[in-house]
């Protein structure tokens, strides 16, 4: 049988995207995401909360980054991997969330909104589902037909 790494979480942002290059210009950035559970302990509910180290990599990481902000709602999709190292004499690891996919989630007043450092990533505005449409009046005279 084979063995299965497949991890999906939906979560708020603990911090902003740090969004770094690797030596052969690769893009990467890293963010934290928080994952809120409510348990029943005796009579009452109680609130934990559990964090995770994500890595974004390539186009993802450039084209998120913006909207990459502490609060912000994302689902993910990704791996886990372990890094290891040795510290002062001593066996350190750390797991990771390698990000293969990840959706941004909740609206645009969900307290997070990009930042203004970064230029705008998207789409041209469209009219919302609903919107009124111009009134015929409103259009040009010099339309052909």
């Amino acid at each position: 049988m084979a063995d299965i790494n497949h991890v999906t979480l939906v979560g708020r942002l603990t911090r902003d995207a740090e969004l770094k290059y690797t030596n052969s210009g690769q893009a990467v950035s890293k963010i934290g995401i928080a994952i809120n559970q409510r348990r029943r302990r005796d009579d009452q509910w109680v609130d934990e909360a559990h964090f995770f180290d994500c890595v974004v990599w390539g186009r993802t990481a450039e084209a998120l980054n913006p909207y990459l902000v502490k609060g912000k709602q994302v689902g993910i999709e990704g791996q886990l991997r372990q890094d290891r190292w040795e510290q002062d004499g001593r066996s350190r690891s750390r797991v990771e969330i390698f990000v293969n996919n990840l959706q941004l989630l909740g609206g645009r007043n969900d307290g997070a909104a990009p930042r203004d450092d970064s230029p705008a990533v998207g789409r041209p505005s469209q009219p919302r589902a609903g919107a009124p449409l111009p009134a015929a009046d409103d259009f040009d005279d010099d339309i052909p037909f």
